[in-house]
């Protein structure tokens, strides 16, 4: 299954995070990262400034899709 924010998923992954890790870092649920992160729930841009300030990445870095 191919995930809608891959690269969020690949840097999730690379730094050995869990989606459970991810919302208790965000103070949000599992099931709500889980959403997010596979595009079934919409993403604000506070959120995604967050998200990608844990990885220390720009929100496009992580977001942006060009395919």
């Amino acid at each position: 299954m191919r995930r809608k924010y891959q690269k969020l998923f690949l840097e999730r992954q690379k730094r050995n995070l869990s989606c459970e890790d991810m919302g208790r870092i965000l103070g949000i649920s599992t099931a709500y990262y889980w959403q997010i992160e596979n595009k079934k729930r919409r993403l604000f841009y506070d959120d995604a400034i967050r998200i990608a300030h844990i990885f220390r990445l720009k929100p496009d870095d992580l977001f942006y899709e060009n395919d």
